[in-house]
């Protein structure tokens, strides 16, 4: 059963919900994902597959919006037959799409294995990577609440430069940022700078969430504890950390409260996008005012409700 409940409790939070109209802008990649049928453990063995509007910061958005959310997507599409088809469908659930621009290159996609535990990819990079800062007017960073974005779309330039910089400035305006440290080499080949523009972006107060498995991949090598990588992004200057632990759970860290959040039996229909609901279950209780306990009981119901959907959950969502 989904769990949400609307507890606010950070009247400076709400009061921000309230003087500023959207409640998050999320940019980076959107893409099309093409998922296969079956379960399988590697692409050699996938020969039909599902056609899915993606790209985690889309994905966050709409999820987001489904949840009743104000949102707006900063991205670029190709000028080509899948760019008019992601646009039409973000803009269908309610998403703001005056930021979202096309350009004479091919739309991004990738090929996704169906999977239990984690899914395996192949990425092929076109038009995601082309942000520019026109796409950043002064006046969205003011008005939105959370800014987010991901080591994907901070993977290549000239996406990476601009992000950081329209970063920066909403933070100067206010605006809570947000980060998903989802990492892979195949994306990000220069790990070492991977990492500095993590921590760089982590420095500004961020929301930081990151799984297990991201972890390892972007500092080579296993945590000793949960509360190492809580203090990890702490001492960085993040505002609250939460590392996600696939069928175990999540641990959640600020200055004031870290606790363990166990998961749930729930079955397992496809794994791809769990992390993206998560963190729009979270953030949404976020705006909401919520407890970080009780952000992470609303992320864990929204990754419940993905995990038991093949594909694209339905338009509007009622938790």
């Amino acid at each position: 059963m989904l769990e949400f409940h609307n507890i606010c409790e950070n009247t400076d939070i709400l009061k921000t919900r309230r003087t500023k109209t959207i409640d998050i802008l999320s940019t980076g990649e959107l893409l099309v994902d093409f998922i296969s049928t079956d379960f399988v453990d590697s692409m050699d063995e996938a020969s039909n597959f599902k056609r899915i509007a993606g790209g985690s910061p889309a994905n966050l958005c709409m999820n987001m919006a489904r949840l009743g959310n104000k949102t707006a997507l900063v991205a670029r599409v190709g000028k080509d037959d899948i760019g008019q088809f992601l646009t039409r469908k973000v803009r269908s659930l309610g998403v703001d799409t005056t930021y979202l621009q096309a350009v004479d290159m091919p739309t991004t996609l990738i090929l996704v294995t169906r999977s239990k535990t984690v899914s395996n990819f192949e990425a092929y990079r076109g038009a995601d990577k082309e942000i520019l800062a026109t796409q950043f007017p002064d006046e969205v960073l003011k008005n939105s609440r959370i800014f987010h974005t991901t080591c994907f779309g901070l993977s290549l330039e000239p996406a990476q430069s601009t992000i950081l910089a329209a970063a920066k400035k909403a933070v100067d305006f206010g605006t809570q940022l947000s980060i998903d440290a989802n990492y892979a080499q195949k994306i990000w080949r220069n790990r070492a700078k991977a990492q500095a523009i993590v921590a760089d972006y982590c420095s500004h107060g961020a929301l930081v969430k990151i799984s297990e498995v991201d972890w390892e991949r972007l500092y080579e090598s296993p945590f000793s504890s949960r509360e190492q990588v809580g203090e990890y992004f702490l001492n960085l200057g993040a505002k609250e950390v939460c590392l996600t632990l696939g069928s175990e759970g999540c641990f959640v860290m600020n200055a004031d409260t870290q606790f363990f959040l166990e998961s749930r039996p729930v079955e397992v229909r496809d794994t791809t996008g769990a992390g993206d609901a998560f963190w729009s279950g979270y953030l949404t209780a976020w705006l909401d005012g919520a407890t970080p306990q009780n952000c992470a009981i609303r992320g864990r119901s929204m990754a419940e409700y993905k995990l038991g959907h093949f594909g694209e959950l339905p338009d509007e969502i009622v938790l």
